[in-house]
């Protein structure tokens, strides 16, 4: 007698490869890697005499990670050409954007959004005559918000 499992069975695990950058600025795309997504609360530390000495631990001030983006070199500037933009003075290098994760089927599950992204960051992968590798772009993002909304 076969045993069965009332509901239906769905995997409600994200999976790390399916995944794009939209950023509101219109870059978008897909990358091989997106490293940083992460909240950093900082600790505060007091010793507090009143009754006892106890070490107290509150919440201090909250840091979020610079967002590392990898891709294949490609003719896309986008990028290059905003970073470029802020080395030549432009005032207006903030962008909002978000980190979509996708299921197999192309449908959203996960999305955490950037507030205030701006890439202090570009680099390309070296020149080597003795291999073949495909090039890869690295962008740096700083970010001054995140947060998981899906």
């Amino acid at each position: 007698m076969p045993t069965t499992s009332p509901g239906e069975l769905t995997d409600i695990e994200l999976v790390g490869s399916w995944f794009s950058v939209e950023l509101d600025n219109g870059i978008s795309g897909y990358f091989s890697e997106v490293g940083g997504l992460a909240v950093d609360v900082e600790v505060i530390e007091f010793t507090d005499t009143a009754v006892d000495t106890v070490t107290r631990k509150r919440p201090g001030t909250t840091k979020y990670n610079e967002v590392t983006l990898k891709r294949t070199l490609s003719p896309d500037k986008t990028f290059w050409e905003w970073v470029k933009k802020i080395r030549d003075g432009d005032m207006a290098y903030r962008t909002d954007g978000a980190v979509v994760v996708f299921d197999m089927s192309g449908k959203e599950i996960g999305r955490w959004t950037m507030t205030n992204v701006w890439p202090s960051k570009w680099s390309a992968s070296d020149l080597d005559v003795g291999s073949d590798d495909l090039m890869q772009e690295d962008v740096t993002l700083q970010v001054e918000m995140l947060e998981r909304v899906k």
